[in-house]
């Protein structure tokens, strides 16, 4: 697996040099640290709605059909915000995507709080929720692995230094759905105060990531130099090491929370009466939990083979689709927890692999752009909810689950597969 190298970047972007005679020297500045937050504002912008599916159909009356389509539009919205993020980003600098889009994500916000008094504006409120995060997604990752990196920062891998913005984004989907719920249960007119935390984490996030400098290797306004004809070649050979040893995966990130955030509640909750809602908004916060807790665990992986992150992460999705079965089969909201917990451990361990391969395929001018590209294919996976409620005409929810779980394991073998050949290869 090739190794690229780091960034070029301006003088005024090295660590600050000490003073002549002094023994201790000045810490590099935490630029990823201060940029990181826009990745958890755009995890939290996503899941501020998860834990507010009950309160739409209690409160507003809409079908679970049409919540269940509310919470997929915002994959359509994403897709258009990474493909065109990615390479605005590569071109124009990280900087300008980022704040561009931190703003797109707290207008839709605006819009989902106009939606109590009109449920239209629910639907461009959610497509630009999208956009907005798929923006912040490609240009805030490749944002903050540059940032970590020298001469920025002191991460001491690409891997390492990718994984940061996935651990960003795991707080803000941990946190974001939690708080939602919780003002949702006790606070007045719940469908407008609880999305007032993501408007402030925005702001936060803008004027903390202001001190972070731009890290992009293109001068911003200009795009790179064509390639010459060794790095196409070289661009060809990571675009077919991602498509068979990344893409597989990807979708896989977001399948696993998605279905514990939209399906797994509406199956369980039925004895629940009047705490919906908080079991919701516990889901949510405990799925990307334990993404967040899992990643020592994805550091060792990774160094002890090259797809052992992913492969542990696909048999963990397996196994929580199979618990998540059991829970839908009885009825159980403890067990569905459980399944849940092993789902984030899934979704952590996918998505650091993911960011990790990315990180190590990917041409510093074209970071962004590969970045978006899996955060495309993973967001797909938000989509499974809705695939559920139109399979359940004919399939019982428990046998649906089981056949996901099927079909994780056969990527598993697939990707075990294509590593270990590719291993042998080298």
């Amino acid at each position: 697996m090739s190794k690229h190298a780091a960034p070029t970047t301006t003088p005024a972007a090295f660590p600050p040099t000490p003073p002549m005679g002094s023994g201790t020297p000045v810490p590099a500045p935490r630029y990823w640290l201060s940029a990181g937050w826009v990745m958890a504002a755009s995890g939290w912008s996503a899941n501020q709605f998860s834990a507010l599916l009950g309160s739409y159909r209690s409160e507003l009356g809409l079908t679970t059909a049409t919540t269940t389509a509310l919470f997929g539009i915002y994959v359509l919205g994403l897709i258009p915000g990474l493909l065109l993020g990615g390479p605005l980003a590569d071109r124009r600098g990280r900087r300008p995507i980022v704040f561009l889009a931190l703003g797109s994500s707290a207008l839709a916000t605006c819009l989902l709080m106009i939606g109590p008094a009109a449920s239209a504006f629910l639907w461009p409120g959610r497509f630009l929720t999208g956009i907005g995060a798929g923006a912040l997604l490609s240009a805030g990752s490749a944002w903050i692995k540059e940032l970590s990196s020298p001469p920025h920062g002191t991460a001491p891998n690409p891997g390492v230094a990718a994984r940061r913005s996935g651990l960003f984004l795991s707080a803000g989907f941990a946190t974001g759905g939690l708080a939602a719920s919780l003002i949702a249960q006790w606070a007045p007119h719940p469908m407008v105060t609880a999305y007032i935390p993501h408007l402030i984490l925005s702001a936060i996030a803008a004027l903390s990531a202001a001190r972070a400098p731009e890290s992009s290797p293109a001068h911003p306004g200009k795009a790179s130099a064509a390639p010459a004809p060794g790095a196409r070649r070289e661009q060809r050979a990571s675009a077919a090491e991602f498509r068979r040893l990344v893409a597989p995966v990807a979708p896989w990130v977001f399948v696993a929370p998605a279905v514990a955030f939209a399906t797994l509640p509406g199956l369980v909750d039925a004895d629940l009466e009047g705490w919906q809602t908080v079991y919701a908004g516990v889901i949510t916060a405990v799925t990307p939990g334990a993404g967040i807790i899992v990643a020592p665990f994805a550091r060792s992986l990774a160094a002890r083979h090259r797809i052992a992150t992913g492969a542990i992460g696909l048999a963990a999705v397996a196994l929580g689709m199979l618990i998540a079965a059991l829970a839908a089969a009885q009825a159980q909201p403890v067990v569905a927890l459980i399944a849940s917990m092993v789902l984030g451990a899934g979704y952590g361990l996918c998505v650091a692999y993911g960011l990790t391969e990315v990180a190590a395929l990917a041409p510093a001018h074209r970071l962004a752009r590969l970045t978006s590209y899996f955060w495309t294919l993973a967001y797909l996976g938000f989509l499974a909810p809705y695939v559920i409620t139109l399979c359940t005409g004919f399939l019982s929810p428990p046998i649906i689950l089981v056949g996901a779980a099927v079909l994780a394991v056969i990527t598993l073998v697939v990707i075990a597969y294509r590593g270990t050949r590719q291993a042998h290869a080298h």
